[in-house]
């Protein structure tokens, strides 16, 4: 196959291994080396719970035009391990090339101990099924028989050839660079510049200069190696360099909402480690000093406490002060954290959680993807009070979304949960750069001078914090609703009142008088109310495609966005009607807002990454629609547009149940 004829810059690459042995690495580099040379990148990692041994791969696609989310088939497959080759060889597409260890092809699936049980029946039912041995090349042969081709390369051969030339035979140390020479192995069958993976090598190991060095040659010595002893013509697909967009950049899902917390001027982040949340906490600790700008202090303290229930007390101790301050964690740590959340609730405080769901429930899949947590975030906690909930759907998204909630935590004086989850969290992305002209900071009613206090707010030894503050509009019942009261930092002379967890009077005495508590809940609850009246439309739901009546409408929310919008694109270019309204205030349902999109379309298709369809539910609930169609997924790996796309053609085609569920994923 010419160059000519090949697919160019449109391609989807997996590189696999043992936990520990530089997966990631790899694929950093890759998805680095890509986007310096002008290419849109979406990545994503998946690995198990355990440190070190198990399957780890790491999926990255590459396209010329905006992509945003993963498919399932393979183009290019790159292993130096066996278990990478007997879970994803047969995945590999026709014209694809899988890049692999020449020693690995004798070794029989019985003798690769981290393969579990019911995957090692699949394969040998597979295998027995076709013909071909039990063995990692009887997977190969497999692979070949579908026209995929072979490129074996004798990794430790060439390291050892290449420690000669270097004169350093220490190779415990340089078997660590197998990583980087499967992946140029790889970037030379497909046409890619060696200077421009030379660069992406460079950057990703920018703090070890020597070790830099060290990889870049190792890669051109496997690089040159791979160009001189195998015949790409056979491989469909090829990668070049383009020039590169100004206004783009590369970013990891574990930074996006940690930059917006440093942009919205987060002071202080509280966590217990874990996964995936300790991502957040950990990049926020390595940038706690950040280089002052215009206006700009620059500084924030993170502090990993004993457990979730001190990090949430701490972070509110912290908002309290006047700080802006948040926890992040995941499901198990958010059920540890709901009581504090309720005295949060109680005490009017701004506090912002960001929650990185998870697989579960108990310890679930502790590194694998669920949307389950929905229902949680809304109901959590004994009692009522108010909170807001909401959701970003990706990586851009994520960080501008940042410093919203903040931004409505400090207004509307109350918890807010970010719902964020393990795809975002553990993707990569290519964006447009963070703009800075779109960023608002609002701190709502902040008194932080004694000479703010007026006269009916209380006096010197008595502020009225929690005020009763009647509004002109009357509510259904005929009776009037409450504005919020201004809240003053923990120390202002003349502005002392009290905290505490029991119901409360204006200055924050405990009482029990049922006419206070009667109005206090109705102040506390009426701030839903204020909330839904000032958050804008567009951060309440938005609408993506053809609005028209006749339209296919989908529904969700959180990261099955990208597959979304992909898998749209591409029925649209196919002549199909389809719309996708993406949820993303959750609580205070918007009940307006949803009405106004969905509420005269006939066909409605949910789609969630959840057993129970938890989004669905809240619709019914709030405005008694019910969907149509229900696609849901909850094996703990990320949805892909492909998976949209094939569910939506079979509803579209009339040809699909109720309730379809998604099952890929290795």
């Amino acid at each position: 196959m010419s160059l000519t004829n090949k697919v160019k810059n449109s391609l989807n690459w997996l590189i696999g291994g043992a936990q520990g042995s530089g997966v990631d690495s790899a694929a950093n580099i890759f998805s680095r080396a890509c986007a310096e040379g002008g290419l849109q990148v979406f990545g994503k990692r998946e690995y198990y719970s355990n440190i070190k041994g198990e399957h780890s791969y790491f999926t990255v696609r590459i396209s010329e035009r905006e992509i945003r989310s993963h498919v399932d088939e393979i183009n290019m497959l790159v292993s130096f391990d066996a278990e990478t080759l007997l879970r994803h060889a047969g995945s590999v597409v026709k014209g694809g090339g899988i890049v692999y260890d020449s020693e690995l092809a004798d070794v029989k699936i019985g003798e690769v101990p981290t393969l579990d049980d019911a995957f090692r029946d699949r394969l040998v039912g597979l295998l027995e099924k076709v013909g071909k041995p039990l063995t990692v090349q009887g997977v190969l042969d497999y692979a070949s028989d579908n026209d995929v081709s072979l490129f074996s390369i004798p990794y430790f051969q060439l390291l050892e050839e290449f420690s000669t030339k270097i004169e350093d035979h220490s190779l415990s140390k340089l078997s660590r660079m197998v990583n980087v020479m499967s992946l140029s192995s790889s970037m030379a069958l497909l046409g890619f510049p060696f200077e421009t993976l030379g660069s992406a090598i460079r950057y990703i190991f920018r703090s070890k200069p020597k070790i830099a060095d060290l990889n870049v040659m190792a890669a051109n010595y496997a690089y040159e190696y791979t160009k001189t002893h195998h015949d790409a013509s056979g491989l469909a697909f090829s990668l070049t360099t383009k020039k590169p967009l100004p206004d783009v950049i590369l970013v990891q899902g574990n930074q996006s909402s940690a930059l917006g917390k440093l942009t919205a001027g987060c002071k202080f982040q509280t966590y217990y480690p874990i996964t995936p949340a300790s991502d957040d906490s950990e990049f926020l600790e390595a940038n706690e000093i950040v280089p002052q700008g215009e206006g700009k202090d620059g500084s924030i303290l993170v502090l990993q406490t004993e457990d979730e229930i001190a990090a949430i007390t701490m972070a509110i101790g912290g908002a309290l002060t006047g700080a802006r301050s948040a926890t992040a964690t995941s499901g198990p740590g958010f059920s540890l954290m709901t009581e504090a959340l309720g005295w949060a609730g109680m005490n009017e405080v701004p506090i912002v959680v960001s929650l990185y769901q998870r697989t579960g429930p108990a310890t679930g899949l502790p590194t694998r993807h669920e949307q389950g947590d929905l229902l949680f975030a809304t109901k959590a906690g004994h009692g009522e009070f108010p909170r807001i909930v909401f959701a970003s759907g990706d990586i851009e998204e994520s960080y501008y979304d940042t410093i919203k909630v903040f931004n409505f935590a400090e207004k509307f004086q109350m918890p807010v949960i970010h719902m964020l989850d393990k795809a975002i969290a553990n993707s990569i992305t290519t964006c447009k750069i963070f703009d800075q002209q779109r960023i608002l900071i609002d701190r709502g009613l902040l008194m932080e001078n004694v000479s703010d206090i007026s006269p009916d707010l209380g006096h010197a030894s008595h502020y009225r914090r929690f005020k009763l503050i009647r509004d002109n509009k009357n509510n259904n019942n005929g009776e009037a609703n409450y504005l919020i009261s201004p809240r003053v930092l923990l120390g202002t002379e003349n502005g002392i009142f009290w905290n505490t967890g029991d119901e409360h009077t204006e200055e924050g005495h405990i009482t029990e008088d049922p006419e206070i508590r009667t109005a206090m809940m109705d102040k506390r609850m009426d701030k839903l109310r204020i909330a839904i009246e000032q958050i804008g439309d567009e951060d309440k739901a938005t609408l993506y495609g053809i609005d028209e009546p006749d339209s296919l409408t989908v529904i969700s929310w959180g990261s099955t966005k990208g597959a979304i919008l992909d898998a749209m694109d591409r029925l649209i270019d196919e002549g199909k009607k389809i719309r996708f309204v993406q949820f993303r205030l959750l609580n205070p349902f918007p009940i307006e807002r949803v009405r106004t999109l969905i509420g005269d379309h006939k066909q409605l298709v949910d789609i969630e990454m959840n057993y129970s369809s938890q989004l669905a539910l809240l619709i019914s609930e709030n405005i008694g629609i019910s969907m149509d169609h229900l696609i849901v997924k909850y094996n703990g790996r990320p949805i892909s547009s492909s998976e949209v796309y094939n569910a939506l053609v079979r509803i579209i085609l009339g040809e699909a149940p109720r309730r379809i569920v998604l099952k890929h994923g290795a």
